[in-house]
C-alpha cells in the first residue's frame, strides 16, 4: 500500500536568524526612553523603506553600530545634556529646568513645564499643559490655567491667567522692502502684566517692539481679547469679550470697553472713558465720558444719529407705501 507523505515546512536557519534579529531590533527601539532618539533612528537611512528592500541580510552588529552612532550624535549636539538639565518638581510633578528659581510652595502640575532661568513666586499654581518659556517671571499667588503659554513676559502678584492664554508672542509688524517683499519687524521687548490682573481664556497679548506691552494693575480682561504690541493699558480697566486693540494704543485708567470694541493703531484714549459694544475708535479720545458708534462719538450724539436714521427710514417707508 502506497502512502502519501505530508510535506512539512521546516524553518531554515536563515529564516530563524532573521526572526531573532527582528525581535532584538524591536526590543532595542522599545527600550529607548527618549522619543527623539527613536525618531532619529526611524528617520535614518538604515530604517528607510528603500534600504530595507535592498538589504534584508543586515546583521545585528550593524544595528548596534547604527544605534551607537545615533546616540553619540545626540551627545555631540547637546541633546542629552539638555535632557539632564530638566527634573520633576516635587510639589505637583511638573517638569522644570534646573536653572529656574521656583519657590518651594509653588505647585506645578503634571504636564506643565518651566523652562530655563524662570522665576516662580510663592504659592503659585501652574496648571497642566502650561508652558513657561525661558526668562519668564511670575509673581506670588498667581494662578496659571491649563495650556497657557508664557514667553518674554513678566506677570505680577495675585494674577489669574485662565486656560489657553498666550502672552509674549511676537506682534503683527511688517514692512515692504525695496523688492516688494513683506519683511518682519523685530519684536524684541516684553509684555508686562502688573499685580491683581485677571485675563480670560484664549486671550492673546503680544510683546513690544519699541516699548513694552503693559496691562495695568487691577485690570480685568474677558475671553477672546486681542491686545497688540506696544499697547499700554492703565489700571482698573474693564475689557469685555472679543475686543481688539491694535498696536501702540495707549489707554488710560478706569476705561471700560464693551464687547467687540475695535481700536485702531496709535490711538490715545483718556481715563474714565466708556465705550459701548461694537464701537470702533478711529481717533484720539481726549475727554472722559461715554462713547459709541462707528466711528466712536459721544454717546448722546450717537443716539441722536440712530434716532434720526430711524425717522428717515420711517418716512421713506411711508412715502413708498403711499
Amino acid at each position: 500500500m502506497a502512502f502519501r507523505l505530508k510535506r512539512f515546512s521546516i524553518p531554515t536557519i536563515s529564516s530563524i536568524s532573521r526572526m531573532v534579529r527582528s525581535k532584538i531590533q524591536t526590543r532595542k527601539v522599545e527600550n529607548l526612553s527618549d522619543p527623539r532618539l527613536v525618531s532619529a533612528i526611524i528617520s535614518s537611512n538604515w530604517f528607510s523603506t528603500g534600504h530595507r528592500a535592498s538589504n534584508h541580510s543586515s546583521t545585528e552588529q550593524g544595528t548596534k553600530v547604527h544605534l551607537e552612532c545615533a546616540f553619540n550624535s545626540r551627545l555631540e549636539n547637546g541633546v542629552e545634556n539638555d535632557q539632564q538639565d530638566y527634573g520633576r518638581w516635587g510639589n505637583g510633578g511638573g517638569t522644570f529646568h534646573k536653572s529656574a528659581i521656583i519657590d518651594p510652595s509653588a505647585f506645578v502640575e503634571v504636564g506643565a513645564i518651566v523652562h530655563s532661568e524662570c522665576a516662580v513666586g510663592a504659592d503659585c499654581h501652574i496648571g497642566s499643559g502650561a508652558v513657561i518659556g525661558p526668562t519668564v517671571t511670575i509673581g506670588q499667588s498667581t494662578k496659571i490655567g491649563y495650556n497657557v503659554a508664557l514667553a518674554n513676559c513678566i506677570v505680577g502678584d495675585f494674577c489669574a491667567i485662565h486656560s489657553g492664554v498666550c502672552i509674549g508672542q511676537d506682534g503683527f509688524g511688517f514692512y515692504v522692502d525695496e523688492q516688494g517683499n513683506m519683511v518682519k519687524k523685530p519684536q524684541t521687548l516684553k509684555a508686562r502684566i502688573e499685580n491683581h490682573v485677571e485675563i480670560g481664556a484664549n486671550t492673546c497679548i503680544d510683546r513690544g517692539s519699541w516699548r513694552d506691552t503693559v496691562v495695568g494693575e487691577h485690570t480685568k480682561i474677558d475671553n477672546l481679547v486681542q491686545i497688540g504690541h506696544n499697547v499700554v493699558i492703565g489700571r482698573s480697566c474693564l475689557i469685555c469679550g472679543q475686543v481688539g486693540v491694535a498696536g501702540s494704543v495707549t489707554i488710560g485708567d478706569y476705561v471700560t470697553l464693551g464687547g467687540r470694541v475695535g481700536i485702531r493703531d496709535h490711538v490715545n484714549i483718556a481715563s474714565k472713558v466708556r465705550l459701548a459694544a461694537n464701537s470702533c475708535v478711529t481717533k484720539d479720545i481726549i475727554l472722559p465720558g461715554d462713547y459709541g458708534g462707528f466711528p466712536a462719538i459721544p454717546i448722546r450724539d450717537w443716539r441722536r444719529q440712530i434716532a434720526k436714521h430711524r425717522q428717515i427710514l420711517k418716512s421713506t417707508t411711508t412715502i413708498s407705501v403711499a
